[in-house]
């Protein structure tokens, strides 16, 4: 067995990627390793790690191999902590449990089926969206922010801040106008449609929440909600209910062929887990973050 290191040119204002390659003597690939290294404040000492050994290669030491490389890459780069998601029960759960990892964090996978929605459960996500908010109003946008509500986005951001991870160390994510823009223009390069409902304060005309769904280019298949997020002095107005309604309404609306919607919430976020389920998710997997602490 040979770990080749392999270049990843890219590199983002927010960090850049090392790779590996595990192949036999015959040359054929057994398996890769892929190592994200942050370089954004609050995040300088993380990296995250994503591993895959062929199936009819496990057990041969290839995934060991190819964390080894990994692992010594993080230390090199001073990482304090390195962070990997598996689905539970599957082999990379126990991989990642045999290897040292500890699991710090574990995410519900929720699915509302677009194209099963009756008329009532229709109607029921539209009056969501017609119930007066006093003080606020909804707005909306495809692609990048608009210039005008730039910077009141970015300093939404921090509605995050707070947001349950559990035992992960994963910092503080510092956002500004300039990774707002580079974040929607990444998903864009991937051939992807980025909406985002905000709630505007109309005392100011600040936006103090947000929620983000990502739709396949061709509209079809399933959305990925990004996130949700109101911030901490504006919430227990409903606001989040409200934006993501209307982020289904949109949804429905613009990309009638998309299948169904899907959200990860972490399984100790009680409030947006009851939220999902009151708008018609429904669970249809758990993943598992874990952390090594080199």
């Amino acid at each position: 067995m040979r770990i080749t290191a392999l270049t990843e040119p890219d590199r983002t204002a927010s960090g850049y990627r090392l790779a590996w390659l595990a192949g036999g003597d015959d040359g054929d690939p057994l398996g890769s390793a892929f190592l994200r290294v942050f370089t954004r404040e609050g995040q300088e000492h993380l990296a995250e790690l994503r591993l895959n050994v062929h199936t009819a290669e496990r057990r041969r030491r290839v995934g060991s191999r190819l964390l080894e490389a990994a692992v010594a890459a993080a230390r090199d780069v001073d990482r304090r902590s390195v962070i990997a998601e598996a689905d539970a029960g599957t082999p990379g759960d126990h991989f990642l449990a045999a290897s040292g990892f500890r699991r710090v964090l574990t995410l519900t996978y929720a699915r509302l089926a677009l194209d099963e929605l009756d008329s009532a459960k229709v109607d029921e996500i539209n009056a969501i969206v017609e119930r007066p908010h006093p003080g606020y109003r909804l707005v909306s946008w495809r692609g990048a922010v608009p210039d005008e509500l730039a910077r009141t986005f970015a300093d939404s951001r921090r509605a995050m801040d707070d947001m349950p991870m559990d035992d992960t160390d994963y910092g503080v994510v510092v956002w500004d106008v300039e990774r707002v823009l580079a974040a929607a223009k990444a998903i864009a390069d991937r051939g992807e449609l980025l909406t985002t409902v905000a709630a505007v304060d109309e005392s100011d005309d600040s936006i103090v929440g947000f929620s983000e769904l990502v739709v396949p280019g061709d509209g079809k298949g399933d959305g990925l909600h990004y996130g949700t997020g109101v911030l901490p002095e504006h919430r227990g107005h409903g606001l989040g209910r409200w934006m993501k309604a209307e982020s289904i309404r949109v949804a429905r609306t613009s990309h009638p062929e998309l299948a169904g919607l899907v959200t990860d919430t972490a399984d100790s976020n009680t409030h947006m887990r009851r939220l999902n389920d009151a708008l018609g998710y429904v669970p249809t997997r758990k993943a598992l973050h874990y952390q090594l602490d080199l």
